[in-house]
């Protein structure tokens, strides 16, 4: 039987200590900017996004020494995201992963600059090959990952149809899951056809990720989710609860994971990490 809560602790432990290794150390002048992106690359979570790289260049039979700096990169371009999130101009938190955001502790500036230094970082850690950077590049830019933030942004100052909330999250949240899937696979060697499979696994799993971060939103404590909650509701943002009710998100939830997980048939148990990680995205509480 697979254990997934062993898996995320061993490879994630991997990937912290890549982490450590690939990052300038907080002593690198000037030290206030590697403190700052120290302080949020570090600051906890499961690293899902670079264990699903891990588990993508597993599940096609690849080194996973080879997919290690991008699974670095994916989690560098990731946390860059949410310490701009965060910020006051944005959704203005105060909390992220049970510890005061970037910005709270760094002041403003600082954590504009150690996100920037995080999005510009992971570049360094793609950059063995050309098609590693296009990848990132196109994922983290304005027709993605930027996308979907503009999108966010513009939603909570009118009413957004069940699309374009779709539309948003495929951009904001699927896209940069999607991505860690497919580096991960490529630097695995994938085939085409394991490549457009894993792709179509990625773009569910992110949206059900969404869906159920909405639901949680509505339903969790911030003392469970480690970050303030009901903050769509205070934006008076356009979401699948909002939308749909909690029920629905659910089920539609269920159903992309469903999918998902249909995605991975043919592929052997060395895609059992995915199909797990599929499971938890479901049924996870925070």
């Amino acid at each position: 039987m697979f254990n997934l809560d062993h898996y995320l602790d061993r490879t994630g432990q991997r990937i912290n200590t890549a982490l450590d290794k690939l990052l300038p150390p907080e002593t690198a002048a000037p030290p206030t900017i590697h403190k700052a992106m120290r302080y949020s690359i570090f600051a906890g979570g499961k690293r899902i996004r670079p264990v699903l790289t891990l588990a993508a260049c597993e599940a096609v039979h690849g080194r996973t020494a080879a997919a290690m700096p991008l699974a670095c990169a994916v989690e560098c371009i990731h946390t860059y995201s949410l310490i701009h999130d965060d910020l006051p101009c944005m959704d203005d938190d105060d909390l992220r992963r049970g510890r005061p955001t970037n910005h709270k502790v760094f002041g403003e500036g600082i954590a504009v600059l150690a996100g920037d230094a995080l999005l510009t970082h992971a570049f360094t850690l793609a950059a063995t090959k050309a098609e590693y950077v296009k990848e990132l590049a196109f994922a983290a830019g304005s027709l993605r990952l930027i996308a979907g933030q503009v999108q966010d942004l513009e939603n909570e100052s009118r009413p957004a149809t069940l699309a374009e909330v779709k539309t948003t999250h495929l951009n904001k949240t699927a896209a940069l899951i999607t991505t860690s899937i497919r580096l991960g696979a490529m630097a695995g060697n994938a085939s085409h056809a394991q490549l457009k499979r894993l792709t179509r696994y990625g773009q569910n799993l992110g949206l059900a990720f969404q869906v159920i971060d909405d639901v949680l939103d509505a339903t969790s404590t911030k003392e469970i989710m480690g970050k303030s909650v009901r903050a769509d509701q205070r934006n008076e943002k356009s979401t699948y609860t909002k939308l749909l009710g909690v029920e629905k998100s659910r089920a539609y939830a269920a159903e992309l994971i469903a999918d998902a997980q249909k995605q991975l048939r043919g592929f052997d148990n060395k895609a059992d990490p995915l199909r797990a990680i599929a499971d938890f995205f479901l049924t996870r509480k925070h």
